[in-house]
């Protein structure tokens, strides 16, 4: 289903991929620097997830300008909030690098505005944790601010997250955090000798088990 959402003067444009039974939680996912929602991964995780009963969310924001990303996936949120097409009682928010740090800072932002429950958790495809070889300046605050679950999905020969850093900076976090590494993966999840059907596979059973954790936990 496609819709636009208000942003500002304008809109974003997005499309919900809905399971057969009505589900109370939504993912919403974004791509990274380059791209837009129809990126492939991103494709690949909607429609996994739908068929498995999660509503799934992806949009499109154009930008390099990560303040303006981010303030573009908050207008997201909010709309589901105060969606009447979809009672939601709550969202994970989820991106492919540099989204992914555009949810992180969201997460971050509304944490410091009101406490409620509505967002649930974070999935981090390919967070970008350094630049190329720039290993000495993390991006890390946004992270290390969050409460609710977070799931990373990383290649383990990205050259925007390198394994020991990501592994630090988990252990410096206070969420509930669990890291899932694509072996021998790049920044791109590219694996030499291995089908993108085959990586996708492995990553959406990561991530729809790890919700299917997250939701059962919400509702114990």
């Amino acid at each position: 289903v496609k819709v636009k959402i208000p942003f500002g003067n304008k809109y974003l444009d997005a499309i919900f991929s809905v399971p057969e039974k009505k589900s109370t939680y939504v993912v919403i996912l974004t791509h990274g620097a380059g791209g837009d929602m129809n990126f492939p991964h991103l494709v690949s995780l909607a429609a996994y997830l739908a068929s498995h009963g999660i509503l799934c969310l992806r949009f499109t924001c154009k930008g390099l300008n990560i303040v303006y990303r981010t303030k573009a996936f908050k207008a997201v949120v909010e709309y589901l909030k105060l969606s009447d097409d979809y009672k939601l009682s709550g969202v994970f928010l989820a991106g492919r690098s540099m989204g992914s740090r555009a949810a992180a800072s969201v997460i971050r932002h509304l944490s410091q505005e009101d406490d409620d429950d509505f967002i649930q958790g974070l999935i981090c495809l390919s967070y970008p944790l350094h630049r190329p070889k720039l290993q000495s300046k993390l991006r890390d605050e946004d992270l290390l601010f969050i409460r609710c679950p977070v799931l990373f999905v990383s290649g383990s020969a990205d050259e925007m997250c390198e394994k020991q850093l990501l592994e630090g900076v988990a252990s410096k976090m206070k969420a509930p955090k669990k890291i899932h590494w694509i072996d021998k993966a790049n920044h791109g999840m590219a694996v030499k000798g291995r089908t993108t059907d085959d990586v996708m596979e492995e990553i959406n059973t990561q991530v729809f088990s790890w919700l299917r954790e997250n939701i059962e936990l919400e509702h114990k």
